[in-house]
């Protein structure tokens, strides 16, 4: 046998090695995915519908329900030792931060962030934010001021004039309210600058774009897409994203370190970090957690929204002592 031969064969063999050694997932995903979801359900339906598009040879097997509910679900199933779920795709992170903390993660240091913001996914990887659903300052058009800032409601002009949602009620007024009161410039004084101002603490957003639009108060804190989805219908109402930065609920997925199917959980979650997973959760009218992919219709072009930091795990070991002082302030 020649060198060149001999050579051949050796390469050959390694090749035929590396082959045998990659992992299934390196080749085309298959089987059933169990995906575990808070979306809406016309969301949850288009979401499955396009992913089964790009991975016809996975066959999705989907519990829809509220995150609480999800939740109280998968922790029976843990308890009786058997997660069912690959995947989970629910409202906020706080609750995958209580998994991670828990090891219930699988971490994907490949996943592709490029694009996505460092705020909107773990730093060790375990879940990815997929959207984001800001809270700023909604406005009666007829209102006498336009606020620019968060400090704004604190002024004395705008005494008996703002409505908000309560964190008793509303998680991402929850993780609002935690996220705002380590910011550095507002802390707990803003809120006691809301107190001090007759602020009004309602059950959800639909309660304040109701007081925002019948004009019965001038100033909301109200999610994005509410306020301008409502301004594009013809409501006399417009929204600013306040110069200090906007919290954020991102709606992340996750895998389950119990996994039954690996390759298909990780072709799941590149598949909503895609542009084409992007350009979905904008086609429902959100915005994008991915930069520059696309827009919900309601977005002005050219916004810019500043997110704001937030310590998830803080968010989480603080989050029923906020809700506590709130509650004290405020008295509901």
């Amino acid at each position: 046998m020649n060198t060149l031969t001999r050579r051949t064969l050796v390469a050959a063999g390694a090749l035929a090695a590396a082959l045998a050694a990659a992992p299934a997932f390196a080749q085309a995903p298959s089987g059933k995915l169990v995906l575990y979801t808070s979306q809406p359900e016309k969301d949850a339906s288009m979401t499955t519908e396009a992913f089964k598009k790009a991975y016809p040879g996975v066959e999705v097997e989907i519990f829809r329900s509220g995150t609480t509910e999800v939740m109280g679900k998968l922790a029976a199933e843990f308890t009786a030792g058997d997660p069912r779920p690959d995947v989970l795709f629910i409202a906020d992170a706080a609750s995958m931060e209580i998994l991670k903390k828990d090891g219930r993660l699988l971490p994907y240091p490949e996943a592709k962030v490029d694009g996505f913001d460092k705020e909107t996914y773990d730093a060790d990887k375990t879940y990815f934010g997929s959207k984001l659903i800001t809270t700023g300052i909604a406005y009666n058009t007829g209102a006498a001021e336009k606020p620019t800032s968060w400090k704004d409601l604190t002024k004395p002009s705008y005494k008996g004039q703002i409505s908000m949602p309560s964190p008793l009620y509303s998680g991402a007024a929850a993780i609002m309210l935690s996220t705002m009161v380590e910011h550095p410039d507002l802390g707990w004084s803003f809120y006691e600058g809301l107190k001090a101002n007759e602020a009004v603490a309602v059950r959800g957003n639909g309660a304040v774009l109701k007081s925002v639009a019948s004009g019965e108060k001038a100033y909301g804190v109200l999610v994005d897409f509410m306020a301008l989805n409502a301004k594009a219908k013809g409501s006399p109402v417009d929204f600013v994203f306040p110069a200090e930065g906007v919290p954020a609920v991102t709606e992340p997925v996750a895998i389950l370190k119990t996994t039954k199917n690996e390759a298909a959980a990780k072709a799941f979650v590149d598949f909503i970090l895609s542009d084409d997973g992007q350009k979905l959760a904008a086609s429902m009218g959100y915005v994008p957690a991915k930069a520059g992919v696309a827009k919900p219709d309601w977005l002005p072009e050219g916004t810019e929204i500043k997110l704001m930091a937030t310590n998830i795990a803080k968010v989480v070991e603080s989050t029923e002592a906020d809700k506590k002082r709130f509650a004290e302030m405020f008295g509901n």
